[in-house]
């Protein structure tokens, strides 16, 4: 009885330090992992909410930029920081719920090494072809792709990413096989498409790509959201055509696995805070994606619900890195 009394008094006394750290937090600046190098979007978004919810939490959120190996490093050392609020990661689908299936080197489970705290933002890839491709929507994409005598030419950012596991899916969906072309990063994929080097592009969207939308040398085929949106005005969704088709990318806010509750809480709403800002929510807009929050619990079910999604995509089109 004396050791049950111990071990239930013990136990009282870390709740109530638990507590206490929650309800002082934080007393010190928060470190936030960026897994990419300085100046891409996921760093753009990231420093865009750095003042705003330093303001909300009364202390700095300094940014640490932390790329290599398709955003795992960053993430890595995310999942092995200390669970108490002052280190997080600000991730997307990429080094969470892809690249742990294709990566070698990952010490976390994307599952259970963090505690997610609320998205961020989601944007939709579009599709587009190059000006010379006769078609103007999806379905007659699809219909000139399998009328060629020969494969048609895809663009990626590199093995393994979002673009071309999303292209690989449109293509089993509509019964295609076309040439994967791997480039170095979404700029030059977009350079590609304009110059015609290749015929069709999935991607996320960008402003120099709006202006070859507008200017006709890219044609606008689709959306990879479930509906229409604000990123993409008037392209009519993928899913309409291939059923269930849907892909977004998805960034978000997430602790090291053991972060107490209250922290999570306290961070989530100061994210929902951030985010109701209308200047914010424009300025996220303008950089090609759509501000929206959630609870940790929907968050935790979107990584969940995606990763047998890409597993079978990568198993049935043989995706490798290499």
């Amino acid at each position: 009885m004396k050791r049950l009394h111990f071990f239930a008094l013990a136990l009282g006394l870390v709740v109530l330090a638990g507590t206490a750290a929650a309800d002082n937090y934080p007393s010190r600046p928060i470190r936030l992992i960026v897994p990419y190098p300085a100046g891409g979007s996921t760093d753009i978004m990231a420093r865009a909410l750095q003042e705003p919810m330093a303001k909300i939490l009364g202390q700095p959120l300094v940014i640490d930029n932390r790329g290599g190996a398709a955003g795992t490093t960053g993430a890595n050392e995310a999942a092995r920081a200390d669970p108490d609020g002052y280190t997080l990661l600000f991730a997307n689908n990429g080094p969470i719920s892809i690249a742990p299936l294709l990566q070698k080197g990952v010490d976390f489970d994307p599952l259970k090494s963090f505690a997610p705290v609320s998205l961020v933002s989601k944007a939709p890839l579009v599709l587009v072809a190059s000006e010379k491709v006769p078609v103007n929507d999806a379905a007659g994409l699809i219909a000139y792709a399998k009328a060629q005598g020969k494969p048609m030419l895809y663009a990626t950012a590199g093995p393994g990413s979002l673009g071309h596991l999303s292209t690989e899916r449109f293509l089993n969906q509509a019964g295609l096989q076309m040439v994967h072309v791997p480039y170095r990063g979404q700029a030059p994929t977009t350079l590609a498409i304009f110059a015609g080097e290749v015929d069709i592009l999935l991607t996320t969207t960008s402003d120099t790509l709006n202006e070859h939308i507008r200017s006709g040398k890219v044609k606008l085929l689709g959306v990879s959201s479930p509906e229409r949106s604000a990123v993409a005005p008037g392209a009519t969704p993928i899913g309409n055509v291939l059923k269930g088709y849907s892909v977004e990318t998805w960034f978000g806010l997430l602790a090291p696995a053991g972060t107490p509750p209250e922290i999570v809480s306290k961070l989530n709403a100061a994210i929902k805070t951030t985010l109701a800002m209308p200047q914010l929510r424009d300025r996220f807009l303008a950089y090609g994606v759509e501000a929206t929050t959630s609870t940790p619990a929907e968050l935790s079910a979107i990584i969940a619900a995606e990763i047998p999604v890409w597993r079978k995509v990568i198993e049935e089109r043989h995706v490798k890195t290499e």
